[in-house]
């Protein structure tokens, strides 16, 4: 058992991102677009909308975003300052293969990432590459209905195989999908790339929704999650596969014992049903019940229980944001969230967007995890988006920033002295990136600022934020040094 509030030496400190959050040139080297580039942008009170063609004179926010793409020197570069051990990132799966089921990929995107991957090596920053990070090629969705259509696990596979085999010297740890389990909500839908309607809602309850449709898409994600992690281990034995989960916190209201029954099976539902289908290799006992319920049906083809029993994840990933209630409570007293929402606890303060900051959660996430899985863990994004402002010196004093992300170290190290297997830290955000929730930009998560408003405008200058400095004495003492 580790020393209290000590970490392991070899402890992965860094920061995370999503190409179609961060890297822009969205139809630069043959590169077309993804799903992410079909949708405008929104704001906290007004939903992003998608659209099946491009309108004139609207902002798309992902097209440009922070532009990484013609950046990506400069801003490893200030990773590397801030001491990062790692780098989560995403490869645009459309950068690699345009039209989804291209014969070959696309050589100048493949060559794009030796170039990262090279700048990483450099600075002696380990790259973690989520595969697909609600980023899929549109043509997808125009072809195939995006993941509702089976098809999309041969290019899938195909596209894994083609990263696989280029980066098998480079990149050691991969995550099959982003927040997996967000397609247990309607707006989970067109994260996988699936399509009801025209200019559909996202992020609110505007949405067309086809239960049926999100749980088909999941099943054919999971299949293609479980034959990503047997490819991969039969190109490099060495490879570590991990999923991802958007952890839902939430909180029985009371002692009643109805609240308690219906936060546990929240807590199956929205957090279990997915990892236990990538780390245990089958659906749990409780999903049988769920889709009878629901009338849920999914179609399984002869071999997929197989399938998903060779393809368990070498270890768990998850992003954790804040915490809510469930159960007994009155109308009107919701909180936002990352994807899944709930009751508002009055014990806790929200941040500027309502979602509610709660540190201790943390260690109980952490324990609960590792209690069920007994795997090692990765937090790959924890953060706090919020308005920063530039000081008439120029600069930028994000101390809440700062209390945000010590008080969640602080709970985490004490889930390590309760034993929890934990091996990496990436705050989420630590470059300011466009939102996916709001396409806004003006909801920022960095250590390192960037000159661009909601509108698109500015000149993408980075400079640094006091959490900037804070963060590298955070990795310097390896979590010891956090005031």
């Amino acid at each position: 058992m580790n020393k209290k509030n000590v970490l392991p030496k070899n402890f992965l400190w860094g920061g995370a991102t999503a190409a179609n959050q961060y890297e822009g040139a969205w139809n630069v080297d043959r590169k077309r677009a993804s799903t992410a580039d079909m949708m405008t942008s929104g704001t906290h009170a007004i939903p992003r909308r998608i659209t099946k063609q491009l309108e004139e004179g609207v902002n798309y926010p992902s097209h440009e975003a922070v532009d990484f793409y013609h950046n990506y020197k400069g801003d490893i570069k200030l990773f590397a300052e801030m001491g990062f051990k790692c780098f989560r990132m995403s490869i645009a799966w459309s950068r690699i293969f345009p039209n989804a089921d291209d014969e070959t990929p696309n050589e100048e995107g493949l060559k794009f990432y030796d170039k990262v991957f090279a700048e990483l090596k450099k600075y002696n920053i380990e790259p973690i590459v989520t595969i697909s990070h609600y980023e899929a090629p549109f043509a997808l969705t125009e072809k195939f209905n995006g993941w509702e259509g089976r098809a999309a696990i041969d290019c899938y596979i195909r596209y894994c195989e083609t990263i696989f085999t280029r980066y098998k010297n480079v990149v050691k740890y991969w995550i099959t999908f982003n927040e997996i389990n967000s397609l247990l909500v309607p707006a989970g839908a067109y994260l996988a790339g699936a399509l009801l309607v025209d200019d559909s809602g996202i992020f609110n309850n505007t949405e067309v929704d086809s239960v049926k449709m999100r749980f088909q898409a999941l099943h054919h994600q999971f299949v293609a999650s479980a034959k990503a992690v047997h490819l991969a281990h039969q190109i490099n034995p060495d490879f570590k596969i991990g999923c991802m989960i958007n952890y839902s916190c939430g909180y029985a209201s009371t002692c009643k014992p109805e609240d308690v029954a219906m936060a546990q099976k929240q807590d199956q539902i929205n957090n279990m049903l997915c990892s236990d289908v990538q780390v245990r290799g089958e659906y749990p006992t409780f999903a049988k019940r769920y889709f009878e319920e629901k009338k849920i049906k999914i179609y399984m083809a002869e071999e997929d229980e197989e399938i998903l029993k060779k393809g368990c994840v070498d270890f768990y990933t998850f992003s954790y944001y804040k915490s809510h209630v469930v159960g007994t409570r009155p109308e009107g007293d919701e909180t936002q969230g990352n994807v899944f929402g709930g009751f508002r606890n009055p014990y806790l303060k929200a941040s500027d967007w309502g979602w509610q900051i709660d540190p201790i959660g943390l260690r109980y996430v952490l324990n609960h995890i590792y209690d069920r899985y007994r795997i090692p863990i990765m937090i790959v994004e924890n953060g706090l988006g919020a308005v920063d402002v530039i000081e008439e010196d120029g600069s930028i004093n994000d101390i809440y920033r700062i209390k945000f992300l010590k008080e969640h170290i602080e709970q985490m190290k004490e889930a390590v002295y309760d034993g929890v297997n934990l091996i990496g830290y990436t705050a989420w955000g630590c470059i300011d990136l466009v939102s996916a929730s709001t396409g806004e930009m003006e909801k920022r998560y960095g250590f390192i600022y960037v000159d661009k408003n909601n509108e698109g405008k500015g000149t993408l200058k980075r400079s640094k934020k006091k959490s900037f400095y804070w963060y590298k004495k955070v990795i310097e003492s390896n979590g010891e040094e956090l005031n």
